[in-house]
């Protein structure tokens, strides 16, 4: 392995440095995406359960917001209970774009990453190929081993930029939908949230 990246010349450096960020938004952002972490099982439930015995109290919601993401955007929705309906659903979506935000972090990175590491390959081609065309002009094509030193450079950067770029697309868009996933089912528990509380009120009134 050292001696490849010591055969693929200095772009080596970006490459395998780009390589490591990538690895590890991934696996950040797989282990904070996970559905049980931003949707929790049963929240809602809980929230009912407490209101209908008139239980939920600021410690109850504070725990709620820092409890998970979903727990954020419902607990914007608890503060401003007692509001009219539009601005429960502006402190939820506000409160939504926020969490949204949070969750879509790094993924501008691996993104970047995937798209310019083929182009660091690229770029070691294209100085692999002038080292090849320096050497011929120097010393001939008599001497093979300066030849296949400029070529193998050229060949490994350019593998190396891919075997890079093809998994971070693949997980970049894997997350994104992910993302959206997500999103989907925080909006629809929000206005299950919102409902419910519209709902509550005009039995007190």
């Amino acid at each position: 392995m050292l001696e490849l990246v010591q055969a693929g010349g200095w772009l080596m450096l970006p490459i395998l440095t780009c390589s490591i960020i990538a690895v590890a938004i991934v696996i950040e952002r797989m282990w904070t995406l996970r559905h049980k972490k931003v949707i929790p099982e049963k929240l809602l439930t809980g929230i009912w359960k407490l209101m209908n015995k008139d239980a939920l109290t600021d410690e109850h919601i504070t725990e709620i917001e820092n409890g998970s993401m979903l727990g954020k955007i419902l607990a914007a929705g608890l503060i401003s209970r007692h509001l009219p309906r539009s601005l429960i659903r502006e402190s939820i979506e506000e409160t939504g774009r926020h969490v949204v935000h949070e969750m879509e972090r790094f993924m501008n990175t691996l993104g970047t990453i995937s798209t310019i590491t083929p182009l660091l390959g690229l770029l070691g081609t294209v100085i692999g190929m002038i080292k090849v065309f320096t050497a011929i002009t120097t010393i001939g094509v008599g001497d093979p081993a300066q030849l296949a030193g400029g070529i193998s450079e050229a060949l490994i950067t350019t593998a190396a930029g891919l075997t890079i770029a093809i998994p971070s697309l693949i997980f970049h868009r894997h997350l994104k939908r992910k993302i959206d996933e997500l999103v989907v089912g925080m909006e629809q528990e929000a206005m299950k949230l919102v409902d419910f509380l519209l709902g509550d009120r005009k039995k007190l009134s």
